[in-house]
């Protein structure tokens, strides 16, 4: 039985515009090899190193000729509308005319690569178009060698290349938004504020629409069968085979007989089912006759309220969440799924620019306690060193985490977290013997299902991620860059006990900076927005604050080096003494490219 995934006949493409110097009779004819060469070779860089996170490689359209003036500049942009470009790169090595030449496309975003080179001034045209962009309200981002080359080099610098693939992957990661829908199953759960969801921010900020469909959807599609019953079949055997359940932990009187818990384990591979065909449609439910189902709703993000109204009743959506956000089920490897836990609609946009930006599977977790030395001393008698020596935030949600966050997938016989295309299927088996699902606890979940518990294998480096949206001011970004970190048995035991054993722990460890709010790991706890933060694999800090300036959403935390924020240049203009400030007066004055917030 075949995956099925998101569709892949609308992924983004990236244009690339060489332009030229108009004159004829000499000067244009001197350039065109040069200038077409540098066209294809960034076309070539990033084709190389890019994919889209369904795996697909990343496509570069390059303009059919080079660009002296507006007629050509025309030319061009009709071919990439045609195309599917969503984003474009202006290469050159010599001068061209500023206004004459530029993508004046006001929803896609740009970068401007000026060579720099002594033999024809590349510099002075970056600097030329780069105002008219600023004039115009269109920001584009600067791309500019440090060094100086010679006019025939077809090497690309390091630092250029950096650059380029910073702003492609942030710039596709906006583009994969545009035109989709958040799909947002039930309302607000136990008064959490990212579950109230805000139309207008997915329309105006990320192009997007919400789909609102109530829970009862699921009762129905259950009821009605309105499911793959054959692929059911399939998927309850590789649950009953490769989801060990655990010991339950309710008192004897709260526990669910036998025949409930086989009863749930069979409702929770349903519900997991219709999410996923109600987030991108099933062509089998045609064939069994469910035309309007078989559709979906387009969503490239879901969520699911859950408590209370659904949970104290039915089965919990651990199971649900936790596999829609891994990168293997009962089909085999997949792209993994981005679903939020209580339907966080915030969390989950900031799970989703993680995928995208990485292509791999992201943890929902809340940002539940700090740990200090001091108390981790007191309860357990053990003196905190190494990367936890200045205490450790426990990251931990109730059983839907993602099972690529155990830490079961290598490189070089260290933890990692894969983009699917890399993943094994002994390394899927690994993360699956590594999870115990247990009985959910019923004080919390009344209906029953079940919570997966694991612990995170320390050592992996992430990035802790947090959208807000904040009443007069809109939509911020808060990020943290760390590791997970291990602890030994006796003292995780201790600790984890002191919460809930049913649930999956990451032991997380921000890196410091010496000041606010990164001054110690007590103060990022105290700075985080909000109870909940989606935590992606690697440092991808920088690539987060690119693609927040291109969406026009400053960012209010962060812990990456300033020679690493990559910002359109226009953001200069507004305090270049003062970068934060000025990231947050830019993103207000360009406003969000959707329209008004």
């Amino acid at each position: 039985m075949k995956n099925i995934q998101y569709p892949t006949n609308d992924l983004p493409k990236i244009g690339i515009r060489p332009v030229i110097d108009g004159r004829r009779k000499g000067v244009r004819e001197s350039l065109e090899e040069t200038t077409m060469r540098l066209a294809k070779s960034t076309a070539q860089l990033l084709s190389d190193h890019l994919r889209h996170s369904n795996g697909q490689p990343v496509k570069c359209i390059v303009a059919d000729t080079c660009i002296g003036g507006v007629a050509e500049a025309a030319q061009t942009a009709a071919k990439f509308s045609r195309q599917g470009v969503s984003l474009s790169i202006t290469v050159t090595p010599c001068w061209c005319y500023g206004s004459e030449t530029m993508d004046m496309d006001p929803l896609i975003p740009k970068a401007v690569w000026g060579f720099n080179g002594t033999e024809r001034p590349g510099a002075v045209y970056l600097a030329a178009v780069l105002a008219a962009h600023d004039q115009k309200g269109l920001p584009a981002f600067s791309i500019y060698g440090h060094d100086v080359q010679d006019a025939g080099d077809r090497e690309i610098p390091n630092d250029v290349k950096e650059k380029l693939l910073r702003f492609a992957r942030a710039g596709l990661t906006a583009a994969r938004l545009r035109g989709k829908s958040y799909l947002s199953l039930g309302g607000t759960s136990m008064g959490i504020a990212g579950s109230i969801v805000d139309q207008s921010f997915f329309e105006n900020y990320l192009g997007m629409r919400v789909e609102a469909v109530d829970m009862t959807e699921i009762t129905r599609r259950i009821e009605e069968g309105i499911y793959d019953r054959e692929e059911f079949s399939k998927a309850l055997a590789w649950t009953k085979a490769k989801c060990k359940e655990g010991r339950d932990y309710n008192p004897p009187d709260k526990q669910r007989n036998r025949n409930q818990k086989d009863k749930d384990w069979e409702t929770v591979v349903k519900m997991t089912m219709i999410a996923r065909d109600l987030m991108i449609g099933n062509p089998r439910l045609a064939e069994l006759g469910y035309g309007e189902e078989a559709l979906g709703h387009n969503a490239i993000l879901g969520g699911f309220q859950g408590q209370r109204h659904w949970t104290d009743h039915f089965t919990n959506g651990d199971f649900m969440e936790a596999i829609l956000n891994t990168s293997f089920d009962w089909n085999g490897i997949r792209e993994a799924f981005t679903f939020a836990t209580e339907n966080d609609s915030l969390n989950g946009v900031s799970m989703l620019f993680g995928h995208l930006l990485t292509g791999t599977a992201q943890i929902f977790a809340d940002v539940r306690t700090y740990w200090s030395p001091e108390a981790v001393r007191r309860v357990t008698g053990y003196k905190l060193t190494g990367v936890t020596e200045n205490g450790f935030i426990h990251l931990i949600n109730s059983g839907a985490a993602t099972l690529d966050a155990t830490g079961q997938q290598e490189v070089n016989c260290k933890p990692v977290m894969k983009p699917y295309w890399e993943i094994t299927p002994e390394e899927a088996e690994n993360c699956l013997q590594a999870t115990t699902w247990y009985p959910a606890v019923t004080e919390y979940f009344r209906g029953g299902g079940f919570s997966s518990n694991f612990l995170t294998r320390g050592g992996m480096p992430v990035t802790m991620i947090r959208l807000n949206l904040v009443k007069g001011l809109g939509p911020i970004l808060q990020l943290a860059e760390g590791w997970m970190a291990d602890l030994p048995p006796k003292v995780h035991h201790q600790l984890d006990e002191r919460t809930n054993p049913t649930w999956p722990t990451h032991w997380f460890v921000p890196r410091l900076t010496g000041s606010r709010p990164f001054k110690d790991v007590y103060s990022v706890m105290v700075n985080w927005g909000a109870n909940h933060g989606a935590i992606s694999y690697g440092h991808i800090g920088a690539d987060l604050i690119t693609l927040a300036s291109i969406l026009r959403i400053p960012v209010s935390m962060h812990n990456i080096p300033e020679e690493m924020v990559f910002r359109p240049s226009a953001w200069s203009a507004f305090g270049a003494m003062d970068p934060q400030g000025a990231d947050f007066r830019a993103c207000a004055n360009f406003s969000p490219l959707y329209g008004k917030y």
